[in-house]
């Protein structure tokens, strides 16, 4: 059964960017998303105690990151990763996100400026995102204090460093409470272009085009990403194969009627905005109970 986008989305989706990989640059990309961000600035942003530039330890130096806080009590911590194809969005194109997520978990949230691609391949952004949340845990005190509630956050490529990130930390004995995972990318072999791979998932065909991200434009990250294309079954960006996933508790949503990127939607979108407020919410409950 094919349910109806929500009419909102719907008139949204033909003004969104990132549609034509043909016309796509690096550059471009990055622009349209702060376009994006900056057609917003007229509506004021979600109101936080402080929102604070500070400066994290990525795997090659350090790395701009955003501090949001909405009190000074002792309080959960989450790394958040911004999505954008690795390749495009930064702090302020996630900003609004980013405190969302510190109002509605009461949460601090550290947003991490990872490096991107073609500058920096893979594993570079995974290797920013794991050296950046064992920075943040270490230098728990200057934040949330409170090492066993420790969570990852991130949509679309954010979502996949903070699927991969997790399985790193779990490896490397660090204890997380919880991961909001916001429509990852969580398998990339074939780079969205070889017809076996794609045969796997229907949605790689059911939504190809039409629906804001595009299974083309998905083949254009990832080509710009990954080096080579053999890179796409290493588990640190193909998170689902990894060798070793241990349960754990899950809430799922399908977001029906909703569209990729629906969680920067929900100012204009009530059922947008219900959804993430959802999910959110399962996130703060997994952030109080801790490790």
């Amino acid at each position: 059964m094919t349910i109806p986008l929500d009419p909102v989305v719907a008139q949204i989706i033909p003004l969104l960017p990132l549609r034509d990989p043909t016309t796509m640059t690096p550059q471009s990309a990055r622009d349209a998303l702060r376009a994006l961000a900056a057609s917003r600035a007229a509506v004021p942003p979600p109101p936080v105690m402080s929102a604070e530039d500070i400066k994290v330890k990525g795997a090659a130096g350090f790395l701009s990151a955003r501090a949001y806080r909405n009190s000074n009590d002792k309080s959960p911590t989450v790394v958040f990763f911004h999505g954008g194809g690795w390749v495009a969005g930064d702090l302020d194109t996630h900003d609004r996100q980013a405190r969302w997520l510190a109002i509605e978990t009461g949460a601090v949230v550290i947003s991490i400026d990872y490096r991107r691609p073609p500058e920096v391949r893979f594993p570079g952004a995974f290797e920013d995102a794991f050296a950046a949340t064992e920075d943040v845990i270490a230098r728990i005190a200057e934040f949330g204090g409170d090492a066993a509630r420790v969570g990852v956050a991130g949509d679309s490529a954010g979502g996949n460093l903070a699927a991969t990130t997790a399985i790193a930390c779990r490896d490397a004995g660090i204890k997380l409470s919880a991961q909001l995972l916001v429509y990852p990318v969580t398998d990339v072999a074939g780079n969205f272009a070889d017809a076996t791979e794609n045969a796997r998932f229907p949605s790689r065909s059911e939504n190809a085009e039409g629906y804001f991200l595009t299974r083309a434009t998905m083949e254009w990250f990832c080509g710009h990403y990954l080096e080579d294309s053999a890179h796409g079954t290493d588990w640190r960006v193909s998170p689902l194969r990894a060798k070793n996933l241990a349960g754990v508790p899950t809430q799922y949503y399908d977001g029906l009627g909703l569209i990729h990127g629906y969680f920067g939607l929900g100012e204009a979108s009530e059922t947008a905005k219900r959804e993430a407020q959802r999910a959110r919410a399962d996130f703060r409950a997994l952030l109080e109970a801790g490790a």
